[in-house]
């Protein structure tokens, strides 16, 4: 069976779940190969193994952690040479999707982005992508060249397979472009004690009609009780009311949870474009025409500010 390339998403040997994702995808066309590079790399090895990894090909440079996105590419591109994989799969993050076209150009390839589902074809792999802010669903196949895909978080199951494992060395010359970008400084980011959330099952999104930074605390306290993400609406993030990092929406970020709900959202296409694909959709607005009602699962036409707290109290309730 072809070998495919799966590139590893780890901080420090800790394997993100997209990448289990990918896996799990990747053995419906194929044996996967993973791509595990910078601090950590080797300890990436039992968990992708455990995930379906026939071989963790693992590479650490300071090049990786100094320096931007250029020196991934130039190890995926060695993965790819010393592999000749039937396709090679990436996290659908900002990052992922640089990697990706960056890649496909320099081997040749197509690349499509933002798939949803993958299946075998008889002339190589079909990706599905949800399109025109997930209007449409299409089937695509790459024509020229080794498909290079980017997946969205929360597309698949993340399914246990046990394989080999096998760690190897990767050999890896850098190009002249890899220190062309230098990493000056590093700012931690706060942590809230959420999910990512782009990874998140849940996630609990306020728009407009929180009216006012001070009023994403019942956001905040909704979320908390369900163990979900906070997103924000783009006339939100506009307003200085909540970080741009958690802007969903076409300009921001775009999320497939099992649950999404969304608080005093209108539904403007730019933000059905990041949520569209969520399993289930569930919208708190006063306003009865809001476009945000053609697509939910289910609708409370109602003030956010009495139908949130008494949503928050009554899951807390049953979580006794």
């Amino acid at each position: 069976m072809a070998e495919v390339l799966v590139y590893v998403d780890h901080v420090d040997g800790a394997v993100r779940k997209p990448t289990l994702e990918l896996l799990t995808l990747a053995r419906r066309i194929g044996e996967p190969v993973a791509v595990a590079l910078g601090a950590g790399a080797e300890n990436t090895a039992s968990t992708l193994a455990e995930h379906g990894a026939t071989r963790v090909l693992t590479h650490d440079a300071a090049e990786y952690a100094d320096y931007l996105v250029v020196p991934k590419v130039d190890a995926l591109q060695a993965a790819y040479e010393a592999v000749s994989p039937a396709a090679v799969l990436v996290s659908s993050s900002a990052e992922g999707k640089e990697i990706a076209a960056r890649l496909a150009l320099r081997i040749g390839s197509g690349i499509i982005t933002d798939a949803v589902d993958l299946e075998a074809g008889a002339e190589g792999p079909v990706a599905t992508q949800s399109v025109f802010a997930a209007s449409f669903s299409t089937k695509s196949r790459v024509s020229k060249g080794t498909p290079v895909i980017t997946v969205k978080p929360n597309s698949a199951a993340v399914e246990a397979a046990p394989a080999a494992g096998a760690v190897e060395a990767l050999a890896v010359s850098f190009s002249a472009q890899a220190t062309g970008t230098k990493v000056t400084a590093r700012t931690p980011r706060e942590s809230t004690g959420r999910p990512d959330l782009t990874e998140a099952a849940i996630v609990v999104s306020g728009g407009r009609g929180v009216n006012g930074a001070e009023n994403f605390s019942i956001i905040e306290a909704l979320a908390d009780s369900l163990g979900a993400a906070v997103g924000a609406s783009r006339a939100a993030v506009d307003a200085g009311w909540y970080p741009h990092t958690n802007q969903v929406g076409q300009t921001g970020k775009s999320v497939s949870p099992q649950l999404y709900i969304a608080s005093g959202i209108s539904g403007a296409i730019q933000h059905r474009a990041g949520m569209q694909t969520s399993k289930t959709i569930v919208a708190i607005n006063k306003d009865a025409e809001a476009p945000i009602f053609e697509l939910v699962d289910y609708g409370v036409v109602g003030d956010l500010f009495e139908v949130v707290p008494q949503l928050t109290e009554e899951i807390k309730s049953r979580k006794g």
